[in-house]
């Protein structure tokens, strides 16, 4: 295996998988981006509400960010991200989210849909939805005043309480196919970073998806977020809550998925407050925490992929694969 580029795995789904995915490109052309599908709001739920369709727009910053990068590619990528601004019914929309829509409302397989637009696009790798058919994610909380029950993935990731269960609707959905086999054959699986209960969780709650991650030889990534202990519970201007801290968000994908150990744990050098609870936690499963500037200072609510990519390299030149 010397000698050639780690075969990787990317899940979660927003802006934290489209960085990591960016990141990813810089080191290796073979990713399989595993993309969540129960985004309810904003365009891609106006879509969901007209058509029996996957949720459009998660998929859709997943094909953006792995477009070829030459003058090709990147002007498709820029159309795709296009939204429309009008008074109209089209206000809002993403031009892609609409092209995707096409293609899946005339009958096209939606694996097959997003292969014709990443043949658009000329993608690095492969973009795969999480399950066989759209979900809908709901979640119960606890606050002062009691517990309360919300469903959709904007109204879970922006609940304000101490999360008691996490499910999906249907529950127990089937992966695809396409998705186990990519595991399967994987040297790197990465997860993260990004709305931990509606963007990396739900990952773990597709039963033979999960099995599978478990299952796998593949060296496993898990990229923390940025601010989960360093906003005062807001996540800026984002409208996500991130109440948690770094080590609570570790623990919580631990509950959902018991076997699922993570060789590097990467986390910004913001935490470093909480390095030592982290290495604790990390010390009975043998993973190693990495502590980096990873923040990108232009938009401090994203991580820099230029910097994730140096700390790719870096892990990629061991050429510790699976």
């Amino acid at each position: 295996m010397s000698g050639r580029s780690p075969r990787v795995v990317a899940l979660g789904g927003g802006h934290g998988l489209a960085a990591t995915l960016s990141a990813l490109r810089g080191i290796t052309s073979d990713i399989t981006a595993i993309v969540t599908v129960a985004d309810n709001g904003g365009s891609s739920g106006r879509l969901r509400e007209e058509f029996p369709i996957f949720p459009p727009g998660d998929l859709r910053m997943a094909l953006a960010a792995l477009c070829s990068d030459d003058e090709w590619g990147r002007s498709w990528a820029e159309i795709m991200q296009y939204r429309f601004a009008s008074d109209g019914a089209l206000d809002g929309h993403a031009v892609g989210n609409l092209l995707l829509a096409a293609l899946w409302n005339k009958g096209e397989d939606p694996v097959a849909g997003l292969d014709r637009v990443g043949a658009l696009l000329k993608v690095i790798g492969r973009v795969l939805p999480m399950s066989k058919e759209p979900l809908d994610i709901e979640a119960t909380f606890t606050n002062s005043t009691g517990r309360f029950i919300v469903k959709g993935q904007v109204q879970v990731a922006t609940a304000k309480g101490r999360l008691e269960s996490l499910r999906l609707h249907p529950e127990n959905p089937a992966a695809r196919e396409e998705s186990l086999a990519a595991i399967e054959d994987a040297d790197w699986i990465v997860m993260g970073p990004g709305s931990w209960f509606s963007s990396v969780l739900p990952h773990l709650l597709v039963p033979e998806q999960r099995q599978a991650l478990i299952n796998s030889k593949a060296k496993k990534f898990l990229i923390l977020n940025l601010d989960s202990a360093s906003t005062a519970g807001q996540n800026f201007n984002s409208g996500e809550y991130a109440g948690y801290t770094p080590l609570e968000h570790i623990n919580i994908l631990y509950q959902y998925a018991p076997g699922l150990h993570f060789d590097y744990v990467f986390a910004d050098e913001s935490l470093i407050s909480q390095e030592d609870e982290i290495m604790a936690n990390l010390s009975s499963t043998g993973g190693e925490l990495v502590v980096a500037d990873l923040r990108d200072n232009a938009a401090l609510i994203h991580h820099n992929s230029k910097k994730l990519t140096s700390l790719f390299a870096h892990i990629a030149s061991k050429n510790l694969f699976g």
